[in-house]
């Protein structure tokens, strides 16, 4: 019993010691008010030194801090609107945490509104119903109570009218309640409670008829010529109220236009419009509002179709001529922008023609009936006018007049036109001619049948609404007050480029390791892109697949560096700006041989056996000749006298023949030579006679009659006589013998006269030489060249 008292005294002391060296940190999980000031607590006893505080990981100004004692220290958070924070207290010697908390804020219900409205069946009367809203900004997890807080004149203290959980709360009956009537002024104020934390708004403080909502008016609407009357009816007629009233085309809600109508006590709803356009359906709503109350809901909207109005009616008259044929008839094609169909009545469109003569005479035509909006009528080559008139309800509705030039009519016209489309529009743009001009006309057709046209002051346009990937063809004509010069048309443009067309018709021609691959384009539509290069695919089933570019003029290529007898696949990608397109995949099979190079080969071979054949023999035998050494053949050989050493002097003799170069002036003279007959059976028993040839002054010497003169100087030096000599034994020589003898009346006759003449005084026994024809012929060869 002893020790028990002596326990709970030792448990005591040390409960505390513990508590006297305790670090933490006070209070603990803090809601305050977005923007309050807050004063945090750090009780350090169970370190010494100074501290620091953080605030989410960043450290807070020392300034924030202030020493409460030795053992605790605050820090001073301001205008504090942070959503939601750690605040941490740190050591600053061992940057050991002592403690933490959190701080979450939370704020007041603003921008409270209410009104008093009507339910939808009732009308005018006192309202039933009374809505207030709010905006809130908590950022809490928790949920919120509502609770609407009303106080009047006459009940000062506040009592509850409804609550919620959402930013919005009804109440309905109030009229039943009499909490709220129609007389006096009024303070709302909403609280807003969770288990944490409760908070009230701003008063709003109200007059009935200021939030008072009347119900939507009820609307009527006439169709007259060219406007709209509007009437309708409220609910606070007894007041004043502002009304405002919106229209706007069906189809084209962005065209909605606002009119605002304030209206005096008892006056009623009425506003005519006129702002509308003809034989158009609208919608019309209206909505009105009393004196600062807010606006009631709008009207159920009305369609009205409106009816057509004179000032409405724009024909714009236009033409368009074709060419002269050979008597100069021309076609007109008259076209106008044509009275909507949803006007109501009978309408009738005459076309007149009158005609200009040179002398200024007019001259007027017939009257066509023409159809809604086009009419064709044929012309001569003369100068017309063109009016067109519109028949309402067998009234004159509207008239217009175009002017169509005679043919060689010295008219201006435009110059330097242009065209380019961009993002499906296609801009204009021309030259303004010398004279000045009232303005431009452009027409356009897509396809020869359905015109458009319309008038313009500059001399740049842009055409719009225009059918997607289609060419058109574009006219502009200048105006010249009213009449029209020359037209000027420009040339096929799209309005928009489609893609390239279709890679087809592709074909490989292959061979053992290359492979022709062809394709052609086929165009999808008229305004296919053009395509500005092809990517060529190909590979085999398990290799890498391969490619390799092109120009877009090129439709071919050549594949090189294939595997022999392998299976390949390709197809083509064809590329434009607007897009891309390929082909079908084609497999094709290169060969194992390539029949293209053996058929050259073998074609080779056989003309070079072929030549051989032929050219080989005559070749060995040329080179025959060529190697071996040349020897006089005696047939084609003659023997000449050398002249005697007396005889030498003053004469330019035979060079050696391996010197042809030396001179060009050294002619053997030679005398014909005549056949002589020699037995065959001095030479060859067996053989056949043939013709020899004997030195003519051998035989001149031997037949020469004693009474013949001896005169020598006469003799000329080219006569050559030939003679069979005797060599060797031999009673016959088959070399022919030269001898010279020139005559001076002989030599003056020779272009080179190279010989002087020569004295037969000298009775010297002459020298031989061999000279051969083959020898003689090179020799002449070289003189050619």
């Amino acid at each position: 019993m002893f020790c028990l008292p002596l326990l709970l005294i030792v448990i005591s002391s040390t409960s505390e010691v513990q508590s006297q060296n305790m670090c933490d940190v006070v209070p603990k999980d803090l809601y305050i008010q977005v923007g309050s000031n807050i004063k945090i607590f750090c009780d350090k006893m169970c370190v010494h030194g100074k501290v620091f505080w953080t605030l989410d990981n960043k450290v807070l100004p020392k300034s924030w801090s202030t020493p409460i004692n030795s053992s605790r220290i605050a820090v001073s958070l301001n205008n504090f609107i942070q959503p939601k924070a750690a605040l941490q207290c740190h050591s600053v010697d061992t940057k050991e945490l002592l403690g933490g908390t959190t701080i979450k804020t939370y704020a007041k219900p603003t921008n409270v509104s209410c009104i008093l409205h009507y339910k939808n069946d009732s009308w005018g009367g006192v309202p039933q119903l009374f809505t207030c809203s709010w905006k809130h900004q908590a950022h809490v997890s928790k949920e919120i109570n509502y609770t609407v807080l009303v106080s009047s004149q006459l009940h000062r203290s506040q009592f509850e009218i409804c609550s919620s959980d959402k930013k919005t709360c009804t109440t309905q009956d109030v009229h039943l309640s009499g909490n709220i009537t129609l007389v006096g002024n009024y303070s709302v104020t909403v609280r807003a409670k969770t288990i944490h934390w409760e908070v009230y708004s701003h008063p709003y403080q109200f007059q009935p008829y200021q939030i008072l909502q009347i119900n939507p008016p009820k609307l009527n609407l006439t169709a007259l010529s060219g406007h709209i009357l509007a009437e309708w009816t409220t609910s606070a007629t007894s007041k004043k109220h502002h009304c405002q009233i919106k229209y706007n085309k069906v189809g084209n809600k962005e065209a909605l236009e606002v009119l605002n109508k304030t209206l005096e006590a008892r006056a009623k709803g009425r506003l005519s419009f006129d702002k509308v356009e003809s034989c158009t359906h609208y919608k019309v709503s209206v909505r009105c509002a009393l004196d600062k109350a807010p606006w009631s809901e709008w009207s159920r909207e009305e369609t009205l179709l409106t009816q057509l109005h004179w000032s409405d009616v724009k024909l714009h008259l236009w033409r368009k001529v074709t060419e002269p044929d050979q008597d100069g008839e021309r076609k007109v094609y008259a076209v106008w922008t044509e009275i909507p169909s949803t006007c109501q009545g009978t309408f009738i469109y005459s076309l007149y023609l009158t005609s200009t003569k040179d002398q200024g005479n007019y001259i007027r035509h017939g009257r066509t009936l023409c159809g809604k909006s086009t009419c064709k009528i044929e012309v001569t080559k003369d100068a017309h006018w063109l009016k067109l008139k519109v028949l309402h309800n067998e009234t004159l509705l509207a008239e217009d007049c175009v002017y169509v030039p005679a043919v060689g009519e010295s008219l201006p016209q435009v110059a330097n036109l242009q065209t380019w489309s961009l993002r499906g529009e296609i801009n204009i743009s021309w030259d303004a001619p010398a004279q000045s001009v009232s303005g431009y006309m452009i027409d356009w057709t897509h396809d020869g049948q359905q015109y458009y046209w319309k008038e313009s002051s500059s001399t740049i346009t842009s055409l719009s609404g225009l059918l997607n990937k289609e060419p058109y063809n574009i006219t502009v004509t200048p105006l010249f007050g009213n009449k029209t010069g020359l037209s000027t048309q420009a040339l096929q443009i799209c309005s928009t480029v489609a893609g390239p067309g279709n890679v087809s018709n592709i074909n490989v021609k292959a061979s053992q390791k290359s492979a022709l691959v062809s394709w052609t384009m086929k165009p999808q539509e008229l305004c296919s892109d053009v395509a500005i290069h092809y990517i060529i695919f190909y590979g085999t089933e398990k290799g890498p697949q391969l490619n390799v570019t092109v120009d877009g003029t090129e439709q071919s290529i050549y594949l090189k560096e294939l595997t022999p007898d392998t299976q390949y696949s390709t197809y083509v990608r064809a590329v434009a700006l607007t897009g891309s397109s390929h082909s079908n995949v084609r497999h094709f099979n290169t060969k194992k041989f390539d029949l293209m190079i053996a058929i050259p080969l073998m074609v080779s071979a056989g003309v070079i056996i072929v030549l051989l054949l032929f050219v080989g023999p005559c070749a060995a035998l040329r080179c025959k000749r060529i190697l071996k050494k040349q020897v006089p053949n005696p047939g084609l050989s003659s023997v000449a006298l050398w002249p005697s050493e007396s005889h030498q002097k003053g004469m330019l003799l035979f060079r050696p023949f391996s010197y042809p170069s030396e001179s060009l002036c050294e002619p053997v003279y030679m005398e014909e030579s005549q056949p002589f007959t020699t037995p065959d059976t001095q030479l060859d028993p067996t053989a056949v006679p043939k013709e020899q040839y004997i030195d003519p002054a051998v035989i001149t010497q031997s037949n020469k009659r004693p009474h013949d003169p001896e005169d020598t100087s006469n003799e000329s030096p080219s006569t050559e006589s030939a003679v069979l000599l005797s060599e060797g034994g031999s009673p016959l020589s088959p070399y022919r013998s030269q001898s010279s003898v020139e005559s001076p009346s002989q030599s003056d006759d020779k272009e080179c006269k190279c010989l002087p003449p020569i004295s037969h005084q000298d009775s010297s026994t002459p020298l031989s030489v061999y000279v051969t024809v083959e020898l003689f012929e090179q020799y002449q060869r070289m003189l050619e060249k």
